[in-house]
């Protein structure tokens, strides 16, 4: 009976997040070079050759300096940047209020309310405060993106601009956008 085969273990780089024997086809290969030198140095052997003695020196300081002034920055909130697999780097979400009508059995409708979360506000809460002002039912569900977002029945699409500047101060009107006919549609 023929053996399991073992499971490859893949070493990925530190700095741009594919495999290391990727990284010359990476985002910024020359950042990647040092980490690659000192935990991947059979993968590229060209690299210790061209770097000397007095070049695997400023390469051991350039890897202190980069882990000492990441622990210097980590006293202060530094925003991350989250990389996707390739070297990619995802975006942030811009804070806006996305309201969307949604029609079904052709008479009852759905208002949906994206992206309240993005400027602090508790969707619980929120939906609370929209089902009490609009007598009508409110949820807190998760849209097709797993997103959570609120769900309020009926029509309530251009009504609800003014309730929200109202009373959340914190969300500015230039910031609300109308979904109508698949298109983009500022508030204001």
């Amino acid at each position: 009976m023929a053996e399991k085969p073992q499971p490859v273990q893949v070493l990925y780089c530190g700095v741009c997040g594919l495999p290391a024997e990727y990284c010359e086809f990476g985002p910024d290969f020359e950042k990647c070079k040092p980490w690659l030198i000192q935990n991947a140095p059979d993968l590229y052997p060209d690299l210790l050759k061209g770097a000397g003695a007095g070049d695997a020196d400023k390469v051991s300081d350039q890897l202190q300096s980069t882990s000492i002034s990441s622990d210097a920055g980590s006293s202060k909130p530094k925003e991350e940047v989250k990389r996707l697999p390739g070297g990619k780097i995802k975006k942030k979400e811009k804070q806006e209020v996305i309201i969307e009508k949604v029609t079904r059995n052709k008479r009852k409708c759905i208002t949906t309310v994206k992206g309240l979360d993005l400027f602090g506000i508790k969707l619980n809460d929120a939906s609370k405060k929209l089902g009490k002002k609009f007598a009508t039912g409110a949820s807190v569900v998760k849209g097709p993106t797993e997103k959570e977002q609120i769900d309020v029945q009926g029509d309530i699409a251009y009504d609800i601009v003014e309730f929200i500047t109202d009373t959340w101060p914190d969300v500015p009107e230039s910031a609300i956008f109308f979904i109508e006919d698949g298109k983009k549609v500022s508030a204001s």
